[in-house]
């Protein structure tokens, strides 16, 4: 358990914008960054991040809060977890208390997995460094591939033993469970035996953004054909091969810098390359590329450069998943290896200059490259012609940028010696054959876009839904989370006295609500407001990030809300037209009054309501009630006035 001295310094000296910005492209817009949301998929940015308050809140989905909850939601740590994350990234020293058996207990069974794989990649790494059987067979094998020592580091590459469950019981008799380790795919249990499923193969640890291991890919090193050459984890719950890049973890910095993602086969393409000094590559892993592994390249770049080996059947078999990549809205080009060649290879036998000039020079639009090689191998045919012309258009019709989509009609009209009033009206055959109830949504997300509006975001209130009153304590609630650390200054009660009273807004306002014993009665606003009263007698202060990085998620969620809320009065309005504008912090006494005047209404006539539902028992004192309901409406009358409000009834 991390004592809270420490919580406290790592929530106050980690940056939100330096931890988001490991994962999103971010973009200044005024005092706040701006990037497309990592939680759900958008076209338009509406991912604020506030490095003055240290939060942040997408606009769209709604998601939000401090650094931690960004770890925790993002790469799916615990809090203890994301809290030893910034402590290791900002160098702060971690004094953990023990656990107790109740806390060891709750360890969730996912972080149980991320422990078991963290296990098995160290396991397999001393195997490769330490075992003769490892050094003289796995370490070997990197060596003749090129990798040297710190590269083999890098990647935390290892080695499994050429036994059937040499690895199995090591873990269970360091006291690893089971069913987390076939869970993980690292033992296979049939009838009570237990089989190690890496044996004998070196082994790729698979990393997630963050760098924790979630799977392992074991290659054979046998020439025997009947055992597969290459293989994987199983998916689990912390591995899910369709959204996961290998490499990405070492990659994304620089793929943000160099505003481009070289996309390659298998394992060895990325570590050659990255050994050679381009760090911008990441692998499918061998498999088909997946609208959730182009959402993940799109977090950091638009760009993607696709490295192929030569293989034109294979490149022709790619061209479906490049579609993909196309349909999400992003820019593909292609270089294809020479003969016999691949990044692997090619980046081993290169220097990095001669690399990096190479996939300068050799990179093609994807689109001109398809056309380019399909043309080839259709020839003078008209009908293989014809039916290309339609490949190739229905490659273009998914890109949504319009412009996009005219510069590439002109290109292919040119490359195909076609008219391009022919193509435009092959182009949106094409299109409008494409329309189903996706595309319909798709079209509805871009009016909205285009309308700059969103519709507002359900705030999580818990089971409780609003009521009229309500309203009222949520304005309140609003007022302690944005100024109750703001100073006022109100006149003093002393006649004899000419200088103002000085109060913080939490405090003027804790002052009249225990003044007239007023409760809250939501749930929410309630626990809130106790949070500031404890604060209050204690003789401290609430600040901002207590609130943020609350464990209640409906606190922590509206503190966000209130804090970073998406809407604000431009100041263009003064500046250019001359409009003048009005900011709540500038008429904050106002407003606080205001706030608590109108609560107090609220809260009589509520209590004008139940004394009138009172009267429809006969069984009661109808002269005592009538009485108080009488002096019910003169105090309503009363704070009408006050608010300069007229009372019709």
């Amino acid at each position: 358990m991390i004592p809270k001295e420490t919580v406290d310094e790592i929530l106050e000296t980690s940056r939100v914008e330096d931890v988001v910005g490991e994962y999103v492209t971010l973009k200044k817009r005024g005092v706040n960054l701006l990037g497309l949301c990592p939680f759900h998929n958008e076209k338009t940015p509406s991912f604020t991040v506030s490095p003055t308050k240290g939060i942040y809140k997408c606009f769209g989905c709604g998601k939000g809060g401090s650094a931690v909850n960004f770890l925790m939601d993002h790469e799916h740590y615990s809090y203890p977890e994301a809290l030893k994350f910034l402590a290791n990234k900002y160098n702060i020293e971690l004094e953990e208390e023990e656990l107790t058996a109740e806390e060891v207990q709750q360890m969730n069974e996912k972080e149980s997995l991320f422990i078991v794989t963290q296990f098995a990649a160290e396991y397999f790494q001393n195997q490769l460094h330490q075992s003769e059987e490892g050094k003289a067979i796995g370490l070997s094998y990197f060596k003749e591939r090129g990798f040297r020592q710190d590269t083999i580091e890098k990647f935390k590459l290892g080695y499994h033993p050429d036994a059937w469950d040499t690895f199995t019981k090591t873990a269970l008799k360091k006291g690893y469970n089971i069913d987390f380790l076939e869970k993980t795919g690292l033992t296979i249990v049939k009838e009570d035996k237990h089989f190690d499923r890496f044996k004998g193969r070196v082994i790729f640890p698979i990393q997630n953004i963050s760098g924790r291991v979630i799977g392992f890919g074991g290659r054979t090193l046998l020439a025997d054909k009947k055992i597969a050459k290459y293989l994987n984890s199983p998916e689990s719950d912390i591995y899910h091969k369709s959204k996961v890049l290998y490499g990405l973890n070492h990659a994304k910095k620089s793929i943000i810098e160099n505003d481009n993602c070289f996309l390659v086969e298998g394992y060895t393409d990325v570590i050659s390359m990255s050994q050679n000094g381009v760090e911008n590559v990441v692998s499918s892993s061998g498999t088909s590329l997946t609208v959730d592994q182009i959402k993940l390249i799109k977090r950091y770049t638009s760009n993607i450069t696709i490295l192929f080996d030569g293989d034109e059947a294979g490149i022709k078999a790619a061209f479906r998943g490049i579609d993909l990549i196309l349909t999400e809205g992003l820019n593909v080009k292609i270089v294809s290896f020479p003969e016999s060649t691949d990044p692997d290879s090619f980046a081993q036998s290169h220097s990095n200059q001669e690399l990096i000039d190479f996939l300068n020079e050799a990179a093609v639009d994807f689109i001109r490259y398809k056309t380019q090689l399909l043309l080839a191998a259709v020839g003078d045919d008209p009908i293989k012609r014809a039916k290309l012309i339609k490949e190739i258009v229905g490659s273009i019709a998914l890109i949504p940028d319009p412009i996009s989509r005219s510069v590439y009609l002109q290109e292919c009209s040119q490359l195909m010696e076609i008219d391009e009033q022919s193509l435009l009206s092959e182009l949106n055959k094409v299109r409008r054959k494409n329309i189903s109830d996706k595309a319909i949504e798709v079209e509805r997300d871009h009016k909205k876009e285009d309308r700059g509006f969103d519709p507002p975001q359900v705030k999580d209130f818990g089971e409780k839904h609003l009521n009229v009153n309500d309203f009222q304590e949520e304005d309140l609630i609003r007022t302690f989370i944005k100024y109750g650390s703001k100073t006022i200054h109100l006149p003093s009660q002393s006649e004899e006295e000419e200088e103002k009273e000085e109060l913080t807004v939490a405090d003027f306002l804790i002052n009249e609500i225990e003044a007239d014993e007023l409760t809250f009665s939501h749930p929410v606003f309630s626990k809130i407001y106790e949070i500031y009263k404890k604060s209050f007698e204690e003789g401290i202060q609430v600040v901002e990030n207590d609130l943020v990085s609350n464990k209640d998620q409906q606190i922590s969620s509206l503190a966000i809300e209130f804090l970073l809320e998406r809407y604000s009065l431009s100041l263009n309005w003064e500046e250019k037209h001359k409009i003048l504008t009005v900011k709540e912090v500038d008429i904050l006494p106002k407003k606080v009054h205001k706030g608590i005047c109108s609560w107090r209404l609220a809260k009589v006539q509520e209590l004008i309501e139940q004394n009138q539902d009172l009267l429809k028992d006969e069984s009661v004192d109808y002269a005592s009630i009538y009485s108080v309901i009488l002096r019910l409406q003169e105090a309503k009358k009363a704070l009408a006035n006050e608010l300069g409000r007229i009372i019709l009834k």
